[in-house]
Parts: structure tokens; C-alpha cells; sequence
């Protein structure tokens, strides 16, 4: 394994026994073949079935794949630690039913050459397309609404695929202070109130299983983290400094 990465893409699993092995091998072949020095980073937070079983199997075999255990199911906890313990100069946050080797493409290509801090995969922009259930569709459009009602979101998308520059944008990781599933959004939020060069590009998006947590479960969770969220980004602190970027 190189010492040094030029990119860690690091990926939150929770209950991924029927995924995890052939997203992860599939993910670490394309990379090779592109050429990419990298680490994949798999952050299990709670998992009751056979995931850390296969994450463990998987390291002894790809020695570019290695996984830690968050102790419960947090998704942002999750994503918030393995940010954190990246090395590389690039960090990918993937999705295990994604591994979207072309959006990694693009966005390493827009972050090499300086045109941009954060990349972020959007799945309603011009150009995208969101082939999951109308459910999620419909659920993504209206969070994404929420969040410019709230907080003053000025993109398209939050929660999902995104890439950067990990010394840029690891103080906003660590000024964030909300966890669970809308710890991806605070930190696309933040990246451009503190005035980070956020760019968005079109992904294509195609289930590959069922959410792990049923979506009409995570509406309640999901609303108060918001108003946690709303609560920071508009009172004192939050019209301070957000804890680092460009300005």
C-alpha cells in the first residue's frame, strides 16, 4: 500500500452484508485501472449482520481497503471520523450502492487543476438523473427545499457524492456540529458560507437495494438535526467564523 494516497475515498457502511464485497471490489478494480493511488476507508457505525466480518476479510485482501467501527448507527458520526482520519491529498465521500467511478473522475479532474475546493454529485441539477424510487426523488427536492428555506442553501444538492481538498475543507468538518444524515449537508452549507469554491456536476444515480433505514423512520430524526442546524448557522456563533476556508 502507498505510503501517501492522492486520494481517500471513504464511504459509511451500515447492514451492507448484500452489497458490501462486490461494490468494494468492483470500486478498488476501476480505481487500479484508472491509474489512482488511494485508500478506500469504510466507516461501519452499528451494524448487527456480517459487515465487519467482510470489511476485515476485504482489508487482508486489498490492502488499500481498511474499515473502523463507530459505535452506533450514525451515519455522519460515521463520515465526520473517517474525513478525519483520511491521508490523502483528495477526499471522495462515496455511497457503498454508488461507488460512481465517473464522478470521481470529474471531480478529481476539476480539483487537480484548481478550479474548485468542493465537488459536489448532484442528483437535481440539469443534466442529472435520479432513477431511485419517486419516494426518494420526491423526498431529496423537498429536504433540499427545506434547506434553503432554513439555512440559505444556494446549490442543488447536499447528501450524497461529494469530493475536495482535504486541508481546505477538514476545518469545516470539524466546525460542524450536527451528526447523523444531515451532517453531509451542514458541511456542504458551511463549505460555501465561508466562501469555499463549491462546484456542482450532474451524476446519474440508479438504486442497486433498498435503503438500509426506512425513509418515513428518519423524518422525525431528520427535522430536529435541521433545526439544530438552523439554530447554528443563525445564532451568534454561526455568524462568526465557521471554522476555516477560504476568504
Amino acid at each position: 500500500m502507498n505510503d501517501q494516497p492522492e486520494v481517500s475515498i471513504v464511504i459509511p457502511v451500515y447492514n451492507e452484508e448484500s452489497i458490501l464485497e462486490a461494490s468494494v471490489v468492483g470500486l478498488h478494480r476501476e480505481l487500479r485501472e484508472a491509474g489512482v493511488v488511494f485508500e478506500i476507508i469504510l466507516a461501519e457505525n452499528g451494524s448487527r449482520d456480517r459487515t465487519v466480518a467482510l470489511g476485515a476479510e476485504l482489508h487482508a485482501r486489498l490492502p488499500e481497503v481498511s474499515m473502523f467501527s463507530h459505535p452506533e448507527p450514525n451515519y455522519g458520526g460515521a463520515l465526520r471520523q473517517a474525513i478525519f482520519r483520511a491521508r490523502g491529498r483528495f477526499v471522495i465521500c462515496e455511497e457503498i450502492d454508488l461507488c460512481d467511478v465517473d464522478f470521481h473522475t470529474r471531480a478529481l479532474a476539476l480539483l487537480r487543476a484548481g478550479e474548485a475546493d468542493m465537488v459536489v454529485g448532484s442528483k437535481a441539477m440539469r443534466g442529472a438523473h435520479d432513477h431511485r424510487p419517486w419516494r426518494r426523488r420526491v423526498a431529496t427536492r423537498v429536504y433540499n427545499g427545506m434547506l434553503r428555506l432554513t439555512v440559505g442553501f444556494r446549490g442543488t444538492d447536499t447528501h450524497g457524492l461529494k469530493a475536495f481538498v482535504r486541508e481546505v475543507v477538514t476545518p469545516v468538518a470539524a466546525s460542524c456540529v450536527v451528526e447523523h444524515d444531515v451532517f453531509a449537508s451542514e458541511l456542504v452549507v458551511r463549505a460555501h458560507r465561508v466562501g469555499l469554491r463549491v462546484l456542482e456536476v450532474p451524476v446519474h444515480v440508479e438504486e442497486k437495494r433498498a435503503p438500509s433505514i426506512r425513509l418515513l423512520h428518519r423524518v422525525p430524526k431528520v427535522l430536529r438535526h435541521v433545526g439544530r442546524l438552523m439554530v447554528a448557522i443563525h445564532g451568534p456563533a454561526g455568524r462568526g467564523d465557521d471554522g476555516g476556508g477560504r476568504r
